[in-house]
C-alpha cells in the first residue's frame, strides 16, 4: 500500500490527538487537520484580499517591496526566492505579515512592524484577523506535540510568546511551458511548525523515507501541518523536518493560478534552541550540541535562500 498522510481532527480528545498528531509528525513530518476552528468566512474574505492585492499593476505591488528587509514584511516579487541548493528560483510572489510589537519592546529590534496595502480596503483587518486564529490554532498544535513528548502541555507557551511568525499569502502564478524550474523547489521549512491554507490546489508533494513523492491535499477547508527544522533541531531529528515541493501543475491546470497561505510559526527570537534531555539516548546521541538562537538561526537560513545578503 502506498503511504499517506493521515487526516486527524483537532476535535479529537487531548490524548488521542497528541498520540496520532505525534505519531504523523515522527512518521511523515505532515500532518493534514480538521476542525480547527477558524472561521471559513474569514477565510474566504482572505482568498478575496489576497487574489485582489496580486492583481494589482507590477508598479504598485513593487511600492511594498522592502530592499534589505529579508522578505520579513510586505511583498516579495515574482522570482526572488531560491530554494536552498537549487539553480532555478521558485516561479511566485508573497506578501508577508508578521507581529506588530508596542515601541520599547525587547524584540522590536527582530521584528519590524507591518506595511499594509492603501489599494485592498480591507485588508489589514482581515489578515490581523487570520494571523490572530493561526497563532491560536498553533497553540494548540504545539500543545499536543508537548504530550506526545512527554512534556508539559504548556511547554511551548513561552517559547512562542510574542514569537517571530510570519504568514505568508503566495501566489503561483499560471505556468508557461517550457519553465525553468517549479512552482516551489524542493526545500525544507526554517520555522517551528507550518500551518498550511490552500493545500486543496494539487500539487504539494513531500518526500517520503523510500525517496518517493508523496501528494498531500487535504480536504476543503482543512490544513496541512509540518515540522520546520527549529523543531527537528530541538527533538534531535525525532520529528524530521521533511523534504517538500510545490510541482508544475499538470497541462489541463497550465493556465489556473495558485494561491495559499502558510503560517509560519516561530519560537521568540530570543529562545535559545537545545536539544531536549528526553531526545537524547545512548542509541540517538545529541546531533546539535552547540545551541543557538532561534533569531542567529533564522538569519543564518535567510542568506541560504537568498532573502538577505
Amino acid at each position: 500500500m502506498t503511504a499517506a498522510v493521515p487526516v486527524i481532527s483537532l476535535a479529537l480528545s487531548a490524548d488521542r490527538f497528541a498520540r496520532d498528531f505525534g505519531g504523523s509528525f515522527e512518521r511523515f513530518g505532515f500532518a493534514m487537520i480538521t476542525d480547527h476552528g477558524i472561521d471559513l468566512t474569514l477565510i474566504d474574505e482572505a482568498w478575496t484580499k489576497a487574489k485582489a492585492f496580486f492583481a494589482l499593476p507590477e508598479a504598485v505591488k513593487r511600492a511594498y517591496h522592502i530592499p534589505g528587509g529579508g522578505g520579513a514584511r510586505g511583498y516579495t516579487p515574482f522570482g526572488t526566492e531560491i530554494a536552498k541548493g537549487a539553480k532555478e528560483v521558485d516561479l511566485k510572489e508573497f506578501w508577508h505579515v508578521g507581529r506588530d510589537l508596542p515601541p520599547g519592546h525587547p524584540l522590536a529590534a527582530q521584528q519590524p512592524n507591518n506595511v499594509w496595502p492603501a489599494e485592498i480596503e480591507g485588508f489589514r483587518a482581515v489578515f490581523e484577523r487570520l494571523f490572530a486564529e493561526f497563532d491560536r490554532v498553533g497553540g494548540q498544535l504545539l500543545s499536543g506535540i508537548a504530550r506526545y513528548l512527554g512534556l508539559a502541555p504548556d511547554f511551548f507557551d513561552d517559547t512562542v510568546k510574542d514569537g517571530n511568525s510570519v504568514m505568508r499569502l503566495l501566489h503561483y502564478p499560471p505556468v508557461e511551458a517550457p519553465a525553468k524550474g517549479i512552482r516551489a523547489e524542493a526545500h525544507e521549512d526554517i520555522n517551528t511548525i507550518t500551518l498550511l491554507l490552500g493545500a486543496e490546489e494539487a500539487g504539494l508533494e513531500i518526500l517520503d523515507k523510500d525517496g518517493s513523492w508523496l501528494p498531500v491535499s487535504p480536504p476543503p477547508g482543512a490544513m496541512a501541518v509540518n515540522v520546520g527544522d527549529m523543531l527537528q533541531r530541538l527533538t534531535n531529528n525525532r520529528l524530521p523536518s521533511t523534504t517538500h515541493r510545490v510541482r508544475n501543475p499538470d497541462e489541463g491546470r497550465a493556465g489556473v493560478a495558485r494561491y495559499s497561505m502558510p503560517f509560519f510559526l516561530h519560537f521568540r527570537s530570543d529562545y535559545l534552541i537545545e536539544t531536549l534531555d528526553n531526545c537524547i539516548d545512548a542509541d540517538h546521541p545529541d546531533l546539535y550540541p552547540t545551541p543557538i538562537t532561534a533569531d542567529d538561526y533564522l538569519q543564518e537560513r535567510l542568506r541560504e535562500i537568498g532573502l538577505k545578503k
